[in-house]
């Protein structure tokens, strides 16, 4: 279901946007557009979301909610072609962030908020529930470390139960211990996009897609945004100098780029490198389950968390597809163009199921050969490194960088879709009090 929508997404292709004529048409420009001294128009607004991923949308929505007004600028032809269209669709509970992190307090935030939207908005999700395994006996402990942690972080249903309680929830399941999140679920994340984009249209916002944000400059204190159509990079080879077709100077920037977040924040000049983060990348490969009418599984199955993720898990989307993944492949050499155009390698080797039988049948022994046919990937823009100890989220505003009216969202991957609500009430109100 979920490689259909990235199929889909992939091929909508809407006409290129040039930002200031829909400044002048929609009239949101706070002030009379002047030029610089080489003849780039320069306009003054309000808000600016940089990226709209789900949590750019989440923050657009938020901000046009508290009565500012917003205009989202995205390098894609649409919403949500990045990160936000390539991942497990999973609604987290808030297991296994440490307490008092950001992940903790809005994954647990960004879940309550993300079941009430999705209620009143009729958007197609499941509570189904999940059960994280011990298949040997090393794991148990670690297992009740889990626990432990998702208690303090306040999760609430928890509950440990042994191999054979577990066998009777789900009979294809062998394990020696299971802790069962019952508050866990999953979203279709299409209709979640949809339905932010169209609430925060209602209440104001303006989307500029292919639309890229090529870097900045620090003018009294201030951003100003460098801008360009998308399809003016499509030749760009990342060594000559991109010029700007128009300039934007906001009251208030979110940068919330995703995979290209901390490029483009290297890219505005006068924000001290320091304070960016260093960037890891991290790909990950979904497999589906063929040859099958029933569904083995009726809640998310995880192992034991595995270094860069969460391991190979099952989950499973709302039309019952079941989907093992992802595994975690470090990948290095990502150059600036593909960080701004998406260029990412998003292949699925069939080969690499081979790699995968194993780690299921450590929990599905009865995993038939040939059965796993290629899904689709993700690339999950990480703070940290292999063998590194897992980083929170990176939320900076003035307080850290300096810049008045500059939020920068870095490594927001899993649990970012859960989070999603939770970070732009986050943003709205700690830093854009209205």
């Amino acid at each position: 279901m979920l490689k259909s929508k990235i199929q889909s997404l992939e091929r909508i292709s809407s006409s290129s946007s040039v930002v200031f004529k829909i400044l002048k048409s929609r009239n949101i420009a706070t002030t009379t557009g002047s030029s610089s001294s080489n003849g780039v128009p320069k306009e003054k607004v309000d808000c600016v979301v940089i990226g709209a991923g789900v949590v750019g949308l989440a923050v657009a929505r938020e901000l046009t909610l508290k009565g500012r007004e917003v205009l989202v600028l995205e390098s894609a032809s649409t919403f949500g072609t990045g990160i936000s269209s390539r991942n497990s669709e999973v609604i987290h509970a808030g297991i296994y962030y440490p307490p008092n992190s950001l992940k903790a307090i809005l994954c647990v935030r960004g879940r309550e908020l993300l079941y009430k939207y999705c209620s009143e908005h009729n958007i197609p999700h499941n509570q189904i529930g999940k059960l994280i395994v011990a298949t040997g006996s090393s794991e148990i402990p670690k297992l009740h470390n889990l626990m432990n942690n998702g208690i303090k972080n306040g999760v609430g249903g928890l509950v440990m139960m042994e191999g054979s309680e577990a066998t009777r929830m789900e009979p294809e399941l062998r394990c020696l211990k299971a802790l069962l999140s019952p508050v866990s679920g999953i979203v279709d994340t299409h209709s979640l996009m949809l339905s932010l984009v169209g609430e925060a249209e209602n209440h104001g916002a303006t989307f500029s897609y292919n639309t890229t944000v090529i870097g900045g400059h620090i003018e009294e204190n201030r951003l100003s945004l460098h801008i360009s159509e998308t399809k003016h990079l499509e030749n760009w080879n990342g060594k000559f100098p991109l010029q700007p077709e128009m300039v934007l100077i906001p009251k208030l920037v979110v940068n919330s780029a995703g995979l290209s977040a901390p490029v483009l924040a290297k890219r505005f000049d006068g924000l001290r490198s320091a304070v960016i983060p260093p960037t890891y990348y991290a790909r990950g490969c979904y497999f589906t389950l063929s040859n099958t009418t029933i569904c083995p599984f009726k809640h998310l199955i995880y192992p034991i968390p595995e270094d860069g993720g969460l391991g190979v898990h099952v989950t499973l989307d709302l039309n019952g597809q079941v989907k093992f993944g992802p595994n975690v492949e470090w990948i290095d050499g990502i150059d600036d163009v593909s960080s701004f155009l998406n260029k990412f390698d998003y292949s699925v080797c069939t080969n690499r199921a081979k790699l995968f039988y194993p780690e299921i049948r450590k929990y599905y022994p009865n995993l038939k050969d040939r059965s796993l046919d290629p899904g689709y990937a993700g690339i999950r823009p990480k703070v940290s490194g292999p063998r590194q100890s897992p980083v929170d989220f990176v939320i900076q505003g003035e307080d850290i960088h300096g810049i008045t009216g500059l939020v920068n969202l870095f490594g927001i991957e899993s649990p970012g879709l859960t989070s999603s609500m939770g970070v732009a009430e986050h943003i709205a109100t700690r830093f854009f009090r209205c």
